[in-house]
């Protein structure tokens, strides 16, 4: 009977099949071909010893073996190809290391790279296997030159194998190998690597050699980056690498001649809160973090505290206009000294005359916000204060945003002094998140690292009508005002200079002294154009102008031409009258009056 007769094989009417049913009756013809196969190669020694044919059983052996051979192989080989032709993007990371760590690229908004994660070499020697530890000791040194003589000494002389220098480059340990030392080993160590080196450094943060985000947004973001991580893909930032360069150029350059203790700017989305760049000066190499010292670490943007000065008249005024205290038309008696108490307050560009609302910003007089405060009451102006966030640490992703130091007190003479920016300190990113909400419409929303902005709670601050008179009170005092060297041609900067004495032992001194501008562009146009937000701010300039004026709104000036084409903002021409305040008869005028 033949292979297919067998196989196939059916039992006459009423005789049982020897197997119960017939063989292959319900199969597919290919798994009938198969089954006829096996039970070929099964029964090929019976049929060897009944043919007197052991040689056929032999081969037939010999076949099956290396059919599965090359069965296994071939489902290695496609499984390896599949591996190299579709494993998915985003090699950057850990591939190269199966223990390393599972965390993600950085990446800013457009893709650019910000931080990755990169194989390095721990050179280990085993003195007892080093045949001639002079030689080795040689020309190590030859191939390292930043390898430590004393400890790669200790571990040739010692006893047991240790670790002679950690953070190998492949370059370097390829040179090491070539040596072909005995006794010398090499462990893989995955670490976090920046290459922005100090770019952005504060913003990015670092993460730890365990794969643990330390400070920034490594920190901040670590569960979502580490899950990112283990699933091959990228986490994207807010910023714009594009951005943040012009930001730090332009602050550097303005540090090295101004030559400040500390220098801060910010960028942000108007509209998301979205921080398109940070900037802390000085800054610090991010693949260095341990060699910086505290002032470089410190990121003075959430953390360092300062009493702002003239820019905190902006939300003053906002909140006279927004409760109907005041308008622009309204007259303020500016003449002459306003006393609280036993204080005198004076403006620094004494006009000795009586001002419009427009004039009190345009001229930064304190005596002018001072009356407004004061009339204002308690209980408006820390309504007010509240609702800007100058009260509350800035909600941010970050965890370093600090708290500000703020007044406990909020009689007349506080309120005064907290309407021109003294006697409340606050971070520059409350600052800015105060700027953006009184430019976008009046609507507060967090400022987030995130790209796409925050999904926070929002709250209204004040009304649309009040954030576009701002705005016309900003564009105009860049026209007209304090802020002239912040204009940057056709694109409508409008903005509010700051400047403040330090205290020094107890007692503010005019030789110490902090400088600002808040701005934003384009500062016309209707609630619904697209506008960012720039903070600049300089701490105690030694040489040249401690005003905001001088030191501050010139880096603004500089970073919205830069970075305008970059934002898609088209340079139009500047209007001619921003704001048009009428003045009335000084005789009919009363601090706090209509006319």
């Amino acid at each position: 009977m033949s292979l297919q007769d067998r196989f196939h094989y059916r039992p006459a009417p009423g005789v049982p099949h020897p197997q119960g049913r017939p063989l292959g009756s319900s199969l597919s013809p290919w798994l009938r071909w198969a089954g006829a196969l096996v039970w070929w190669i099964e029964h090929g020694f019976e049929r060897a010893r009944a043919d007197a044919k052991p040689e056929e059983d032999t081969r037939v052996r010999i076949f099956l073996i290396m059919s599965l051979f090359c069965v296994v192989f071939g489902c290695l080989t496609l499984g390896a190809v599949h591996s190299a032709l579709f494993a998915p993007k985003s090699g950057r990371t850990f591939a190269a290391n199966p223990g390393g760590l599972a965390r993600a690229d950085l990446v800013d908004r457009n893709g650019a790279l910000l931080a990755s994660n990169i194989t390095y070499y721990g050179l280990y020697i085993d003195p007892a296997e080093v045949w001639d530890r002079r030689l080795a000791e040689r020309q190590l040194r030859r191939v390292l030159p930043r390898l430590s003589a004393q400890r790669l000494h200790k571990v040739l002389n010692g006893e047991r194998r240790a670790i002679v220098m950690p953070g190998l480059t492949p370059g370097e340990r390829a040179a090491v190998h070539a040596l072909a030392l005995g006794g010398l080993s090499f462990e893989p160590e995955d670490r976090r690597v920046y290459p922005l080196n100090t770019a952005a450094a504060h913003l990015i943060g670092t993460a730890d050699t365990g794969g643990q985000g330390v400070s920034g947004a490594e920190l901040a973001f670590n569960s979502e980056i580490r899950a990112a991580g283990a699933h091959g893909q990228e986490f994207p930032l807010s910023i714009d690498l594009r951005i943040q360069g012009v930001l730090d150029n332009e602050l550097a350059a303005a540090a090295a001649i101004a030559q400040p203790k500390g220098a801060v700017g910010v960028i942000a989305d108007a509209r998301t809160g979205e921080i398109l760049a940070m900037s802390s000066w000085p800054s610090y190499d991010a693949n260095r973090r341990g060699g910086a010292t505290g002032d470089q670490a410190l990121n003075r943007v959430t953390s360092a505290h300062y009493e702002m000065g003239s820019v905190f008249k902006t939300f003053t005024v906002a909140a006279a206009l927004d409760t109907g205290q005041a308008d622009l038309n309204t007259m303020i008696d500016a003449s002459q000294a306003y006393k609280i108490g036993n204080r005198m307050i004076r403006d620094f560009h004494a006009t000795n005359r009586i001002l419009s609302l427009e004039e009190v910003y345009l001229h930064s007089s304190n005596i002018g916000t001072s009356r407004l405060a004061v009339e204002m009451g308690a209980n408006t102006m820390r309504d007010y204060f509240q609702r800007l966030g100058l009260l509350d640490a800035a909600p941010i992703e970050l965890r370093e945003s600090a708290r500000p130091r703020r007044p406990r007190n909020w009689e007349d003479s506080t309120r005064a002094s907290m309407s021109f920016g003294y006697g409340i300190m606050i971070t520059p990113l409350q600052m800015t998140a105060a700027t953006v909400a009184l430019v976008n419409g009046g609507v507060y929303r967090p400022l987030s690292l995130r790209r796409g902005g925050a999904n926070g709670p929002e709250r209204r601050v004040v009304s649309e009508q009040t954030s576009a008179a701002m705005r016309q009170l900003m564009r105009a005092n860049v026209l007209r005002g304090s802020g002239r060297q912040a204009n940057a041609a056709g694109l409508r900067v409008g903005g509010k200079t700051g400047s403040a004495n330090k205290l020094v032992n107890g007692r503010y001194d005019a030789s110490h002294g902090v400088g600002s501008f808040a701005a934003v562009f384009p500062a016309d146009g209707p609630e619904t154009t697209q506008r960012y937000v720039i903070f600049v701010l300089f701490d105690d300039p030694a040489v040249g102008s401690r005003q905001g004026g001088g030191v501050a709104a010139p880096v603004v000036g500089r970073v919205a031409d830069r970075i305008a084409p970059f934002l898609a903002v088209e340079r139009q021409a500047d209007p001619v009258p921003v704001v048009v305040a009428t003045a009335a008869p000084a005789t009919a005028t009363v601090a706090g009056a209509r006319p």
